[in-house]
């Protein structure tokens, strides 16, 4: 699950340490959005290290991404601790001048304040009237522990052991609103091909070119949309899970083997998702026996040759068959991009890019990397089209490959019957 932790600016914030790692370690992937005063008691530095992702407290900052307004949409909780008597002051105000404040007003799972204060603090009337204003809106709002507060004083006010949050947290999410599934019907009557997996480019008879794609993606798609109603061709390159059970079935290796079989059904479908891991390139020849090390030490030698473009070719074939009259199938084709940033350009300059070059109606973009998407069960996607723009940026899914799965196929849905969502 996407959890947002919010750091309060109080000498607590410590211990909210100890629950980014509970939450870690029990899978969940965690932003830690601190408020400036919390980074006098804990550095960004150490939200960073313990999370794994980049921290920051305010709006400015990754703009292109919109995070005041992302971050709240995507998460599935927001747990906030510590909760101070002025962050939940302001939280109950509806004020927006940070990035955790914003973010909290853009909710759409639920949210857990772990209070922490002096006892006059929590018992004064103001905060007591913020409680409750935070409460009757549908926030979770523990109860402070009693014990040592800062100094000598003792009482109501001490933040709730780690523990504690961490298991109020789990129960939170044990009662949110459920992602609702693909629409029953949605695609009723309508086929469906699917591309899975990764491809293989074999040097000798022992050896091939191959990439690090399970198939787990391509083949939860396939799943999303046989739920929708729809007959679904699946085309599966190597993968290392079972294709759903109700699909028609073709095997492939390589990316030749790939192209011949979506040239052949995909002028015979409604909707072509290209979710399989093709090689760009291939060797230039196989050998028919093993390549053995030389006696000379010399090392061999590979020559690449680059493989087709499928999913612009199967564009470009669409689009000329609407042209001369003949068909224009498949209304919808969706493209995957597996992107990492560099130098010259980040993911989503590179996703809009091949977008751009390939012409499709959707592009799939993820950003890869080790222990990122190949082969994970937790994935983020960003969904691009021609039509997006600054008033309706392209939307970003995270969670489960099944879940992610659902949010591609009711868009694949509302692109077919033209009722695109308001992102």
């Amino acid at each position: 699950m996407r959890i947002i932790l919010g750091v309060g600016g109080g000498i607590a914030a410590y211990k909210s340490a100890s629950l980014l790692r509970l939450f870690t370690e029990a899978g969940h992937n965690v932003s830690v959005i601190p408020t400036e005063a919390s980074t006098r008691f804990v550095g960004v530095a150490t939200w960073e290290a313990l999370s794994g992702n980049t921290v920051s407290s305010s709006v400015f900052d990754e703009v292109e991404k919109v995070n005041h307004v992302r971050l709240g949409h995507e998460a599935d909780l927001i747990v906030v601790a510590p909760a101070t008597a002025d962050l939940l002051s302001r939280a109950a105000a509806g004020q927006a001048g940070d990035l955790l404040t914003n973010t909290l007003l853009m909710a759409r799972g639920p949210v857990l304040f772990a209070p922490a204060m002096h006892t006059e603090m929590w018992s004064h009337p103001a905060t007591r009237a913020n409680v409750a204003t935070l409460r009757s809106r549908g926030a979770l709002v523990m109860e402070p522990a009693v014990g040592r507060l800062t100094g000598k004083d003792t009482g109501a006010g001490r933040l709730p052991d780690p523990e504690d949050i961490f298991a109020a947290a789990m129960a939170a999410l044990e009662m949110r609103p459920q992602e609702p599934a693909v629409p029953a019907g949605a695609l009723a009557g309508r086929t469906v091909t699917v591309t899975a997996g990764g491809t293989r480019e074999p040097l000798d008879p022992v050896r091939f070119l191959g990439n690090r794609s399970s198939g787990k993606q391509g083949v939860a798609v396939a799943r999303a949309a046989l739920e929708a109603g729809a007959r679904v061709r699946l085309i599966a390159a190597h993968m290392d899970v079972p294709a759903p059970d109700g699909v028609e079935l073709s095997r492939v290796e390589t990316a030749l083997e790939l192209r011949e079989a979506v040239h052949a059904v995909a002028p015979e479908s409604d909707v072509l998702i290209m979710a399989a891991a093709v090689a760009d390139f291939r060797p230039d020849s196989q050998s028919n026996t093993k390549i053995k090390k030389r006696d000379d030490g010399g090392d061999p030698v590979i020559t690449l040759v680059r493989n087709p473009d499928i999913l612009a070719e199967a564009v470009q074939q669409r689009n000329a068959a609407a042209a001369s009259g003949e068909g224009a199938l498949p209304s919808v084709i969706v493209g995957f991009a597996a992107e990492t940033g560099d130098g010259s350009g980040e993911v989503l300059d590179y996703g809009r890019q091949k977008l751009a070059r390939k012409g499709c109606e959707l592009l799939v973009l993820n950003r890869v990397g080790v222990s990122l998407v190949f082969g994970q069960d937790v994935t983020e996607v960003t969904l691009l089209s021609p039509a997006d723009s600054d008033a309706a940026p392209a939307p970003t899914y995270t969670g489960t490959k099944t879940e992610v799965a659902a949010h591609i196929i009711t868009r694949v849905a509302q692109e077919l019957t033209g009722a695109l969502s308001v992102h």
